[in-house]
């Protein structure tokens, strides 16, 4: 099935104001649950995805540091709510995390402590369930609103496209209510023809325990939204009314000032100020400036690392990864409020010990003597059934684990894969193919060792074939690695999501077309939108090394590794563990408190990413020895042709876009030729296909 226009529901269209100081609590216009829920919220059998794997071992670091509040950080799913069916770190799936956050919430419960859920942004682009839909998540959002959240903001991904902005507008925000938060992005609403929020500014609310927490949701200073949206700059929300009012203390419809124990700052917004998109800094220095010795607490997105950040010793920031490999954990003790009735320290498990130590400057010397009493703990965990098994039921392996919703989650996933063909087998992938565990040039790396070939065999146009051929893409366009194992529908989504249409032009001469793949891989003028070493032009989609989970290696990075840095977040030295068993390849991440992080230990993978050219060329047909003269089909992607156009005119060839035709037909596309490739080349084991060791077990040191 595949959805094929926007539900626009005949709800107003205006997002409602505060009722009270306290704002509408817990008010929610309208639920949209997947699965009736039985009266017996119990345990019931485990379940995963049925072809999933399952991690080969648990959490290295024992229990989790409880404290007086603790978070569940989820950020950057893109979709992934299978899990990672042939990566074993990462099996778990949407209603195995639904099973794991009921536990923890109930588990605070029980210790006398507060939870929060929270996520940053970025719900699509990235696999089939939530791509394979017009527009992208109408069945993939129903799915992640399983989760409790208490805190939710908009990512990048969702305003692109104005269809998936309305989604969130009509629909996702009408879900979550005032939980919602977009502080600095608005949307045309059609009833009145006027910008308002999507969601809520901000939302003042007191925790179970009588915390009392005054949160906002920032994105970043994006620009390459749709026409029917607009974003504040931080610059400017620092100097709107209503941001001076509530980090005074005075929301919206108070007379009186109201008491603020936490700021809470959720952003699809990369939590390391050197970060060149990053606008935490603009924020923070407002609320301190105001509020100098209440604590701060941040939570980022869209650098797709793990990390963890110390900008004063009441301000600490987490980023919890990406793609439904991570979620994050956070907790903190010390909190000073005459409202708290909860436990400070949660007795029978371990406390958050560490400090927030930093050489940032508060704007207030006495903040140390509040920091002092601060306590702050972190883990990344990964998305595994083993983990959140161990640390909701301290088993690795317990039947106790799974509950009614999430089970019925889990079953909707699958029936939902089905409906859309994604579970569909078009082949057997006979290795593993990485974006940057091994080199550019091995047969490993997927920019060499699969994309050429599958452009060969995969993008013919049958009344052409034997004419010669030259065929172009950007290596942005591939978006994660191919693993080992069955090739189906949903792996053609998660490696090349973006449907850019094959185009070509015919007859052009030999001697050009031959210099073209040189000419924009050497040209900066080309070439500059894929610069590793800098941060992504979001413009363009093109991926830079947050896409993959890394930042580029520099020598000195590997000898000396300084405490501020983001870098090659699964490429460091594993953690030194004692243990017997063999360690599988993963993430390995050193951020502010250390390298202590990772919840489980594994050994490093290979980062090769400063290896990757900008453009990726195939050829097929040629003669052994073209003359210079000689006529052959130059054949790229739509989305290349403002490169592609002025390039040829460097060397001499001068073509307008009334020159471009398509190539096959107006849909054929980036999400199109892997799977022709796949029913071509790889027909071999389709129905006994073995799953590989994954990403870094073969390939790269």
């Amino acid at each position: 099935m595949r959805v094929s226009s926007l539900w626009l529901s005949g709800l107003a269209g205006t997002v409602l104001g505060c009722d009270s100081c306290y704002g509408p609590q817990e008010h929610v216009v309208r639920t949209r649950n997947v699965w009736p829920l039985a009266p017996n919220q119990g345990p019931v059998a485990k379940r995963m995805q049925p072809d999933a794997q399952n991690a080969s071992y648990g959490p290295s670091r024992g229990p989790l540091p409880w404290g007086q509040l603790n978070v569940l950080h989820t950020t950057d799913t893109h979709g992934w709510l299978e899990g990672h069916i042939l990566e074993k770190n990462y099996g778990a799936d949407w209603g195995d995390a639904v099973s794991f956050t009921k536990a923890m919430r109930n588990k605070a419960d029980r210790l006398g402590v507060d939870m929060l859920i929270v996520d940053t942004g970025d719900l699509h682009d990235g696999a089939g369930l939530s791509d394979a839909t017009s527009p992208n998540g109408v069945l993939s959002n129903p799915i992640f609103d399983n989760i409790d959240y208490d805190l939710l903001t908009i990512g990048n991904h969702e305003l692109y496209v104005s269809s998936i902005a309305y989604e969130h507008f009509y629909n996702f925000s009408r879900v979550w209510g005032e939980k919602y938060l977009t502080s600095n992005v608005q949307i045309i609403n059609p009833n009145t023809s006027e910008f308002e929020y999507i969601g809520h500014q901000y939302r003042y609310f007191t925790t179970a325990n009588g915390l009392r927490i005054m949160a906002f949701g920032l994105l970043y200073d994006f620009t390459g939204n749709s026409n029917v949206s607009k974003i504040f700059t931080a610059a400017e929300v620092v100097e709107q009314a209503w941001w001076k009012q509530a980090i005074s203390g005075y929301p919206e419809n108070c007379e009186t000032q109201v008491p603020i124990d936490l700021f809470v700052m959720l952003g699809h917004n990369p939590v390391r100020w050197n970060d060149t998109e990053s606008t935490f800094e603009t924020y923070y220095s407002s609320i301190r400036a105001a509020q100098p010795k209440t604590p701060i607490q941040v939570f980022g997105g869209h650098s797709h690392l793990r990390d963890f950040a110390v900008y004063d010793e009441m301000t600490t920031a987490l980023e919890s990864g990406r793609y439904c490999e991570t979620l994050g954990f956070f907790s903190m003790t010390g909190l000073s409020s005459s409202n708290y009735t909860g436990a400070l320290v949660p007795f029978g498990v371990p406390n958050p010990t560490q400090m927030a130590l930093s050489s940032n400057k508060t704007n207030d010397p006495n903040a140390t003597n509040v920091g002092a009493s601060l306590k702050y703990a972190r883990r990344y965990l990964d998305w595994n059934k083993i983990t959140f098994e161990y640390h909701a039921t301290g088993s690795q392996n317990s039947s106790m684990f799974d509950y009614y919703k999430g089970s019925a989650v889990t079953r909707n996933i699958t029936a939902t894969r089905a409906e859309l063909g994604l579970s569909d087998v078009l082949g057997c992938a006979p290795q593993t193919y990485c974006i940057s565990c091994a080199p550019y040039g091995t047969a490993e790396n997927i920019y060499s060792g699969l994309v050429p070939q599958a452009l060969t065999l995969g993008v013919v146009n049958a009344s052409r074939a034997s004419n010669p051929r030259f065929l172009i893409v950007n290596s942005g366009g591939i978006r994660f690695d191919l693993v080992q194992g069955p090739f189906t529908v949903d792996d053609s989504y998660i490696v090349s999501p973006f449907a850019d249409i094959f185009v070509y032009l015919p007859a052009v001469p030999y001697s050009i077309a031959s210099q073209l793949l040189n000419e924009l891989n050497n040209d900066p003028l080309y070439n500059g939108k894929r610069d590793l070493s800098a941060v992504e032009d979001i413009h363009t989609r093109e991926l830079s090394a947050r896409d993959f989970a890394f930042h580029p290696i520099r020598g000195d990075d590997c000898r000396s590794p300084a405490p501020e840095s983001i870098m090659a977040k699964r490429a460091l030295k594993p953690a030194v563990k004692r243990q017997q068993i063999m360690l599988t390849p993963g993430y390995t991440t050193t951020d502010d408190f250390g390298s202590d992080g990772d919840d489980t230990v594994h050994s490093h993978i290979g980062n090769f990413v400063n290896s990757i050219p900008a453009y990726i060329g195939s050829n097929a047909s040629l003669p052994s020895n073209p003359s210079p003269n000689a006529p052959v089909d130059l054949i790229f992607i739509d989305y290349i042709a403002s490169d592609v156009l002025p390039a040829l005119a460097g060397l001499g060839a001068n073509y307008s876009e009334s020159d471009v035709q398509y190539y096959i037909n107006s849909t054929f596309s980036t999400n199109t030729y892997l799977n022709v490739y796949a029913q071509v080349a790889w027909k071999a084991n389709i129905t006994n296909c073995p799953v590989g060791v994954g990403v870094g077990g073969d390939a790269g040191t």
